[in-house]
């Protein structure tokens, strides 16, 4: 296992923003989710980054004394660095220096499983290699794995800026081509009247669980960061009887660099695409209402804002005191409180749910042929079916269907 040194830096302007040792804890997260042993967490304050070294000569000479001492192969950074920075603190420490995205790539390349995941968090990767590859020194000499060295490996670290530009570009139309056939599956999905659920928030928040606990699936879960980074959509059987399909998203983070976001577009396209939000906090966390701020931001950056949105306070199992829960459900619009471990309040969120789609069913009474079984089994399976009756003259049914289904029965003749 390859050990690592953290070194959480805080800006003296970001006074009004996060504390240095929440800083330190996610930075902490991140590591142990790549798979390093950590062996210290060294945390600084800076006026303000400097060109040469991000933080001042005479802390990055500490820094080096440190890595020694404790027999370090890497220091990593909370922050991100310019390709001169990270050469120039490789100089001064004698280690492989690894900042932010980079920390985040990995993880991204060890979680991605589908073909596509893995060519988008390989693009990112390029992406962020290109315009550190002249001069690069101890990077481009890593031949030896580890961390920061996960997704496109010793190839293209040491191919030149032209083939590493055409890679781009076919991974680009590559990924154009497998984005193609999703927005061919969702219009499908939408003609057919099947509504959208996506559950988002804040990385490790329990949504994977929360899938699994509400379809009844087995999603990977984990107590670590961004398990999940590949699109996974399961169907779900409202009470109503209505069909939904329940999308399970990338986790957010704070300050998450805008051009990582490529790297998990799958799963915010549906995001974008659904007809509603369920954003997951661990109402066990003492940073809760940041993170909540945290993943609006992001939804607002995607143009998202104005979906409708259920709160799903999760977790609640691991509270101690559960008296400050009439305040959470009162901080947050839509709050229902629920554990996606236990199952506890699920009919309260399905209800939530439900309402949101209020509007969307309608009650049907017609007799059918009795050569229309597939029609009967279609509406068991896309509806709710109250009674049937098998008479002389047809099929007697009654059912709850979604009004888009029920439109498109009448548009082909198939319902009077």
């Amino acid at each position: 296992m390859e050990k690592a040194l953290l070194v959480t830096v805080r800006m003296e302007s970001e006074k009004e923003g996060r504390q240095l040792e929440e800083m330190a804890v996610e930075l902490q997260e991140l590591a142990s989710t790549s798979g390093v042993e950590i062996l210290d967490n060294i945390q600084c304050t800076c006026e303000r980054p400097t060109p040469s070294l991000f933080i001042g000569k005479g802390k990055a000479e500490e820094i080096a004394w440190i890595s020694e001492e404790e027999k370090a192969q890497t220091v990593i950074f909370n922050r991100d660095l310019s390709g001169t920075q990270q050469r120039n603190l490789e100089k001064v420490v004698g280690k492989k220096i690894i900042d932010r995205t980079q920390l985040i790539l990995d993880i991204f390349a060890k979680h991605a499983k589908s073909p596509e995941g893995k060519m988008q968090v390989e693009l990112a990767q390029l992406q962020y290699l290109l315009p550190r590859l002249i001069g690069q020194g101890v990077i481009l000499s890593r031949t030896g794995g580890g961390i920061g060295t996960s997704g496109p490996g010793e190839q293209q670290l040491e191919t030149d800026r032209r083939r590493i530009r055409e890679k781009i570009d076919r991974l680009k139309r590559d990924i154009k081509h497998l984005a193609n056939h999703r927005v061919t599956m969702r219009a499908k999905r939408k003609k057919s009247g099947v509504l959208s659920v996506a559950l988002v928030g804040y990385t490790n928040a329990g949504k994977s669980t929360l899938l699994n606990s509400l379809t009844k699936s087995s999603q990977v879960v984990a107590d670590s960061l961004f398990t999940t980074l590949d699109p996974l959509s399961k169907s779900l059987v409202l009470p109503s009887g209505e069909h939904v399909v329940v999308s399970d998203t990338v986790g957010f983070l704070h300050g998450l660099p805008h051009h990582l976001i490529e790297a998990f577009k799958a799963t915010l396209e549906e995001v974008a695409e659904a007809d509603l939000l369920v954003h997951v906090l661990d109402a066990s966390h003492p940073s809760m209402h940041d993170y909540y701020e945290d993943t609006m931001q992001v939804l607002k950056g995607l143009g998202l804002e104005d979906k409708p949105v259920i709160t799903a306070l999760n977790k609640i199992d691991l509270l101690e005191d559960r008296s400050w829960l009439n305040r959470f459900l009162q901080d947050f619009p839509r709050a229902v409180a629920i554990s996606a471990r236990t199952g506890e309040n699920f009919k309260v969120l399905l209800k939530e749910i439900e309402e949101t789609f209020a509007g969307r069913m309608v009650n049907i009474e017609t007799t059918l042929p009795h050569g229309s079984m597939d029609l009967v089994n279609l509406l068991y399976r896309e509806g709710r079916v109250e009674e049937v009756k098998y008479l002389q003259k047809g099929i007697k049914i009654k059912a709850n269907l979604p009004k888009a289904l029920y439109q498109k029965l009448l548009h082909d003749n198939k319902l009077q």
